[in-house]
């Protein structure tokens, strides 16, 4: 603790413990136990109660008060647990008898206080930050304080009784942890007492006839599972899971039992345990009863978190794989008929066997109120375990991608099952926009995956009819778009591999077909998605030139271009984004474009600028300057001297923006501009120049060419931003340029810069910047002395002025000043005020 706060210290205390005082609100308490619990995680000993006695005469105080606020109780509840952390701090906490008063028998437990839920709370966070030692857990043990978090368990304030099981969780870990040095017993009969107590109340719960106290034992094991996967955990955990197999076994054997749900995230925490690393036991048969006895519903997340294990035995896994796809074999057997749309389908049908009773899965699918339910989990499941790089088990992808299909044509109603049960489901799927959603997920996560070419003629008429109906939602619409960019992806693989193109073309323009509708909706989430599979279609086929010549065809280009003028500024942006991508396969590209096209670059670019300088809308302006900084990373902008007039009128247009986001997409384009022109330049350092800079060297042409593209003044501008991200990344180029103009030992010395004629403007320049954003009236012209378009001061101000300086004060957080624990002190005592200020206040 600093000398600064040890001395502002006991007047807080002193407010704190001052009932006459204003409350202070609980984020200002907060940040207060915060800066105690960093000053005790650093200093076990005993000085800071001892050097600091007002911090023992604020729990005295607190503690004669006759009726003291929830708030200050439960700040000196958690206080005195922080202090008590340490052995050394909780010894002299016990001579003064404090703890006892606060924790113990004779403490708010018994008194009408404990009626709020935030001293019942903070009771159990004092005990859990106290707990680290074991005099405090035999204190615990000793002061009845382990029935009080029994209790608490089942408090009605949820906070409550999870802090209550998590400390119990602590207690019994940190008991045995504590006896590690010790030859521990594989009998619970022999461990320390806090251990014994905890197990003795885990059965007793699991055997009673209340519901809510086995709920509460099966929670306090998940989390006590959940936390243990170190191998020192080993031991007592096969003790403890041997002790209550038995009973957690009868809980899956009676079906009626409420505590079913829960016994799914039990398992499969123990699963996680160190263990059950073998392949050999009882418990994975245990595990396997489970996916036989619990609902399809509790069953998935067990399902899917055995198959992400890696010791899982390979039975369990295919077993938990086939829990997993029984709804969506039961959706291919209710289809019953081949699909005249889809005449590859085959024999319906995706598992051989069930592992649970396949009638439970048809009844939650017959019904309206489970079917979307069960589909949705269980293709969330399925989307989980695509998305990991390494199954240890096979999917069946192509049954798989059946069942979504199949699932799809329900939805739309583009698929009439003969059978009842299909009749049934159809009826419940029908323009059901959750499972559509899902199902289109985990469709384009399938994209990854091989072996199913011989189903994407039929793939495609299913998503080409979804893009078509009316019925479509704007929200399955734009699922559709992102599952069909993913399938052409696949597609244009396959067609470079076995020439398969002429099927991929017709695809496309069926694609681009439907694509020119959706343009013209008079829905705006329909243009934009439009526009958003428009440009995720030209970064994937950008290479193609069948497809270059397919989106020359259609009227894609012309209605893309019209958007950049929609009412909707999302729309807006959505087009400036297709534009520009649209315009390196046309624009930019080696090729001509159709001969006459108004779609050329001076067009584009006029459009784009005309946007980037008037449109009202931020979003569309951000959407242009990342475009221009794309096209200039990608060398789209023509040769140096096209570049850097390109530059300078878009640094001219974004400087004034009202927009940060604008202003620092500037920064970033000015950022690539300058990387590139450096490796031209030192790439050909005797290339031919203007007539201008024939005598030049590069750094002077560098520095030329920087000038005339007027960098200088946008970036030490920028510095003094009020947005303080555009300040560092005007900090950041600039410390860039200085690293490449100047070596680190030739900086210039700032005495003989003001000697210079540039250097009483430079002396100007590095005042101002030190002022930051305070600084107002940044002058661009030439002002005070300082040129920005003069090569020599630009460089002698890249020397001069302390960059690292700036740098160092901009990284800075905000609150560096307004959050250090002194300043939180002063702001408590200016809050409460003193006795004496507000009985002078009065007259």
């Amino acid at each position: 603790m600093t000398r600064e706060c040890a001395v502002l210290l006991p007047g807080v205390c002193a407010a704190l413990a001052d009932p006459r005082q204003p409350g202070l609100d609980d984020t200002c308490l907060e940040k207060l136990l915060d800066w105690f619990r960093s000053l005790t995680w650093f200093d076990p000993t005993v000085e800071l109660v001892r050097d600091n006695p007002c911090l023992t005469e604020l729990l005295t105080s607190v503690l004669a008060l006759q009726d003291p606020s929830p708030s200050i109780l439960s700040f000196t509840l958690q206080l005195a647990g922080i202090l008590a952390s340490s052995e050394n701090r909780f010894q002299h906490l016990q001579q003064e008898k404090l703890l006892g008063r606060l924790f113990g028998r004779e403490g708010p437990r018994g008194g009408a206080a404990w009626e709020d839920a935030s001293v019942r709370s903070a009771w159990v966070k004092g005990v859990h930050s106290m707990v680290h030692h074991q005099p405090a857990l035999l204190f615990l043990c000793s002061s009845g304080g382990m029935d009080v978090v029994f209790t608490l368990q089942g408090d009605p304030s949820l906070f409550v009784a999870s802090a209550a099981s998590q400390l119990l969780v602590h207690v019994l870990t940190f008991s045995l942890e504590s006896e590690t040095s010790k030859a521990l017993s594989t009998k619970d009969c022999d461990w320390p007492a806090c251990a014994q107590m905890i197990v003795k109340h885990i059965q007793e719960s699991l055997h009673s006839s209340s519901a809510s106290q086995v709920e509460q034992s099966l929670k306090l094991l998940s989390s006590l599972f959940g936390s243990c996967f170190g191998s020192s955990y080993a031991a007592w955990t096969e003790v403890l899971w041997l002790d209550i197999a038995k009973q957690i076994e009868s809980f899956l054997l009676e079906e009626t039992v409420q505590a079913q749900p829960l016994l799914a995230n039990l398992l499969l925490n123990v699963a996680r345990s160190p263990v059950f690393c073998g392949t050999e036991g009882s418990f994975w048969a245990l595990v396997t009863s489970a996916l036989e006895h619990l609902t399809p519903v509790q069953a998935g997340p067990l399902a899917v978190g055995l198959l992400k294990l890696c010791k899982c035995p390979q039975d369990v896994r295919i077993q938990a794989l086939t829990v997993l796809l029984q709804p969506m074999d039961c959706i291919l057997r209710a289809a019953s008929q081949p699909l005249e749309s889809l005449p590859f389908f085959g024999l319906p049908g995706l598992l051989d066997e069930s592992v649970s009773d396949p009638g439970t899965v048809e009844s939650l699918l017959s019904s309206k109120t489970t079917c979307a339910g069960l589909l949705c989990q269980t293709l969330a499941h399925l989307e989980k375990l695509l998305s990991l790089k390494h199954l240890r088990v096979d999917l069946p992808c192509v049954s798989l991608l059946r069942s979504l299909m199949t699932i799809l044509q329900f939805c739309n109603g583009f698929l009439s099952p003969t059978s009842p049960l299909g009749s049934t489901i159809s009826r419940n799927l029908i323009n059901c926009c959750r499972v559509q959603k899902s199902a289109l997920d985990v469709l384009a996560a399938l994209s990854e995956e091989k072996d199913c070419d011989t189903l994407l003629g039929g793939l495609f008429d299913v998503l080409l009819a979804y893009l078509q109906s009316p019925n479509t939602s704007p929200t399955v619409l734009k699922k559709t778009f992102q599952a069909t960019s993913k399938w052409l992806v696949h597609l244009r693989e396959l067609s470079c591999s076995n020439s398969q193109w002429q099927q991929t073309e017709k695809i496309l323009e069926d694609v681009l077909v439907v694509l020119q509708k959706r343009l013209c909706s008079p829905c705006w989430e329909v243009r934009d998605s439009s526009l958003e599979f428009l440009t995720a279609m030209v970064k994937c086929l950008r290479g193609q030139e069948e497809f270059r010549q397919c989106l020359l065809s259609s009227e894609v280009l012309r209605l893309t271009e019209n958007l950049l003028e929609d009412p909707e500024s999302y729309v807006r942006a959505s087009a400036v984004t297709a534009v520009g991508h649209l315009a390196l396969i046309t624009c930019f590209a080696p090729e001509s474009p159709v001969t006459g096209s108004p779609y050329n670059k001076e067009n584009i670019v006029a459009k784009l600028q005309e946007i980037l300088s008037t449109d009202s809308e931020g979003f569309p302006r951000r959407a242009v300057i990342s475009t221009f900084t794309k096209w200039l990373r990608e060398g789209c902008t023509g040769p140096l001297q096209d570049t850097e007039q390109f530059v300078s009128r878009v640094i001219q247009t974004v400087e004034r923006d009202l927009d940060w986001e604008v202003r620092l997409g500037g920064l970033e384009l000015v950022e690539v501009f300058c990387s590139q022109t450096i490796f031209r330049l030192s790439q050909c350092p005797y290339a031919p120049v203007s007539s201008a800079v024939t005598s030049s060297t590069p750094q002077n042409e560098l520095l030329q060419v920087f000038c005339r593209a007027k960098l200088f003044g946008f970036l030490f501008g920028s510095l003094c931003d009020c947005d303080k991200p555009v300040g560092q990344r005007a900090c950041d180029v600039l410390v860039g340029l200085r690293g490449h103009f100047y070596p680190v030992s030739t900086l210039e010395n700032p005495r003989e810069v003001e000697d210079s004629p540039a250097g009483r403007g430079i002396a100007w320049l590095q005042r101002t910047l030190r002022q930051g954003s305070l600084a107002r009236n940044f002058p661009m012209d030439g002002a005070n002395g300082v040129d920005f378009q003069d090569p020599e001061s630009m460089m002698l101000a890249l020397g001069a002025i302390d960059l690292l300086e700036l740098h160092d004060e901009l990284n800075k957080s905000s609150d560096h000043v307004e959050e250090s624990p002194q300043s939180l002190l002063q702001d408590i005592l200016a809050t409460v005020g003193t006795i004496e200020d507000n009985e002078v206040d009065c007259y």
